[in-house]
């Protein structure tokens, strides 16, 4: 009895601890939660961005509640987390037009011109880096009143751009109809 007693208590340790485990992605570790000022958000799925055969970042995405869809992910509520941690040198330029090259394409003329002045302060704000070297970590963050705060190696950098649509258009790079990446946008939903 007493041996059943701890080989129970020895599996369920071992359980616990493979819980609380990172998920390691090319050699980057994404906790399984971090904190968006007050709250708690949990790691939803992390993956690698590759290009043409090159990784260029592994990414995980941190949210209030687990989403299983793109539009759950989009629709979520703030705070929220995007965790990217380049794996190779990339330029502010080749950064910057990217993430603006993925917004165009995940929306029409008429609302990517409405956000067209937030995207130009998020841009001029990853510019202001010059380059992006390897193992440089980004979050962009979703704050709790709606706006999306930049900072790269855990500082801010630019000022927090205004509208919960801001972010949602930053999501639909990675989740959108047209994704940077199908590979990662099925590991950030977590169906890797």
């Amino acid at each position: 009895m007493n041996r059943l007693l701890k080989g129970v208590l020895a599996g369920a340790l071992c359980l616990a601890l493979n819980a609380q485990a990172a998920v390691e992605i090319a050699g980057v570790k994404f906790e399984d939660s971090v904190r968006v000022g007050t709250e708690t958000l949990a790691l939803n799925g992390a993956g690698l961005r590759t290009k043409l055969f090159f990784k260029v970042y592994a990414m995980g995405l941190y949210l209030p509640a687990r989403a299983n869809t793109a539009a759950e992910a989009i629709a979520s509520p703030a705070p929220r987390r995007i965790h990217i941690v380049t794996l190779r040198e990339l330029t502010a330029e080749q950064f910057a037009d990217a993430l603006v090259d993925g917004i165009r394409k995940n929306y029409d003329e008429a609302t990517f011109a409405a956000l067209k002045p937030r995207t130009e302060a998020f841009r001029n704000a990853l510019l202001s880096l010059a380059s992006a070297p390897e193992a440089t970590v980004v979050d962009i963050d979703q704050l709790a009143d709606g706006s999306t705060r930049l900072s790269v190696g855990g500082k801010q950098r630019g000022p927090d751009i205004d509208g919960a649509d801001f972010y949602r258009a930053l999501l639909q790079i990675w989740l959108g109809e047209h994704p940077a990446d199908e590979a990662l946008k099925r590991a950030l939903l977590g169906k890797q």
